[in-house]
This record gives structure tokens, C-alpha cells and sequence, in this order.
């Protein structure tokens, strides 16, 4: 099973949905990675580990050592700059011109001939932009391409028992609800492989519990996704990729679910 996995900015892979990836590539699907930017806009590290106009080239590596960690076989950039962020931390999109990038999209699902595709969810996690304008370009991608669209999942999709509800697209229920216990070092490996971005990692839960925590005590075990084409139907969820990630044991339908996929 050959799979694309598109996201706005390094680390977006790991935190969003990396132990998902990682279970797929260890059940023999071939994943293949996508980032929009290089995630020029971000933080550099707390103290900076680079000057900011070598950040870009550093989150690159970061990435390539996460994708290698989550055992994804290759990484394409499509060479957007990230922006930076504005005053009040306002996030802004990369591009505003949705016809290119959706082209851009279709072009390296047919370079893999992807059979899954899997990105941003439509309330782009936490509302970021480029989170949204991934999804947005995704939608319009697979609408192009008709009866030869791939399956189209998202990630971070809602559910009750979500462990960082801030994260969660609340417009998109899961199907699928994943425990990534078996794969959780690799995604602890992943994670630990984007050194900039580890004090932006463990800020908010530093804060949560009032006292400081370390990057592995931030890394999730839950994990869901969102089927968006096909639309879902009121009937089980079968379709290649949920049977795969429902064959490995770790995947199951959600409390809210009314039962449309079963372990």
C-alpha cells in the first residue's frame, strides 16, 4: 500500500500523527512524506540552537531524522517559505494561491501513485492556517483527480477520550481511534529528533502541571483519523487502509463512533 503524507512544517508529522505512521510503515505500507515549508517561521530553541536564517535548513534534517525514525520511505519539500510569526503569535499561511499548491498535490500523489492520503483535518488542530490551507488543497486535489482520488483520511479527528483536546478538529469524527503503545518509542525517537522545537514541546504541560517535564513525557499514546473520501457511511468502515491499521491490533472504533469500524 503506497501512502502520501502532506503537512504544513517539520514536527507536524511526529506530534499530529507520528506513532499512526510509524504502525502503517510496520505493517508493510510504503509511506511516503510531504512538508509544504520547512518551517522557517519557528521556533530556533530556547537557547536558539542556529540564527534564524539557518532554520529552515536545520528543521529540514530534523524532519529527515523523524521520517527515518518513523521508517517512512522519502521526503519531499515543496519549497514554501513558512512565515514568521506575527505580533500576539498571529500564524499566518504560506501561500494564498490554493489552484498551484493543489496541483502541486496532485502531481506527487500520481508520482507515488498513492493509494492513501492522509493530512491536516478541516479545523486545521489548533485553527493554524497552514494546517487549514493543507486540508483545503488536499480536498481539492482529490475532487480533481475523481474516480481515480486515493482514500483521504486526516488526523487529530475528534473524539471523547482525545488526550490534548486543543489539538483536535472538532468538525471531523474519528473512525478510527489508534493505540500507538507498540510504536510510541519510535514516535518518542521522532520527536526527539526535532531539537528545535523541544522547549515549544514541553512548555504548555510544564505550565499544566507546575513543574518542568521532558520531551518523552509529552509524546501521546492516542492517535485517530478521520476518513474524508470517501464520505462514511452509517455502515462498518472498510476500506484497505482501515483494515490494515485494524489488523495490527491497535485500532479501534470510538465510544462516540456507534460502531463504524469494529476490532
Amino acid at each position: 500500500m503506497n501512502i502520501l503524507a502532506f503537512f504544513a512544517h517539520p514536527d507536524d508529522e511526529t506530534m499530529l500523527c507520528g506513532g499512526t505512521m510509524a504502525l502503517l510503515a510496520r505493517q508493510g505500507a510504503a509511506v511516503y512524506y510531504l512538508s509544504a515549508t520547512r518551517g522557517e517561521g519557528g521556533e530556533a530553541g530556547e537557547p536558539p540552537l542556529c540564527p534564524l536564517e539557518e532554520l529552515g535548513s536545520v528543521r529540514s534534517a530534523e524532519l529527515a531524522c523523524a521520517v527515518e525514525a518513523l521508517g517512512g520511505l522519502s521526503l519531499d519539500f515543496l519549497d514554501y517559505v513558512d512565515p514568521r510569526i506575527g505580533p500576539d503569535n498571529t500564524l499566518y499561511p504560506f501561500t494564498s494561491d490554493l489552484e498551484t499548491l493543489s496541483g502541486q498535490v496532485v502531481d506527487y500523489l500520481r508520482r507515488y501513485s498513492a493509494e492513501v492520503f492522509i493530512a491536516h483535518g478541516s479545523n486545521g488542530e489548533y485553527g493554524h492556517p497552514a494546517h487549514k490551507l493543507v486540508y483545503q488543497a488536499a480536498r481539492i486535489a482529490i475532487i480533481s483527480l475523481g474516480e481515480t482520488a486515493p482514500l483521504f483520511y486526516t488526523f487529530q479527528a475528534s473524539f471523547s477520550e482525545h488526550p490534548k483536546p486543543h489539538l483536535m478538529n472538532t468538525d471531523d469524527p474519528a473512525h478510527l481511534v489508534l493505540d500507538i503503545s507498540p510504536v510510541k518509542q519510535q514516535k518518542i525517537q521522532a520527536t526527539l529528533c526535532h531539537r528545535t522545537q523541544h522547549a515549544l514541546f514541553v512548555r504548555n504541560t510544564s505550565k499544566q502541571l507546575g513543574r518542568p517535564v521532558t520531551v518523552p513525557e509529552v509524546v501521546v499514546s492516542l492517535e485517530s483519523l478521520h476518513r474524508v473520501h470517501p464520505p462514511v457511511s452509517n455502515s462498518a468502515l472498510h476500506d484497505p487502509l482501515a483494515e490494515l491499521l485494524l489488523a495490527s491490533g491497535c485500532a479501534k472504533a470510538p465510544a462516540n463512533s456507534n460502531g463504524l469500524a469494529q476490532k
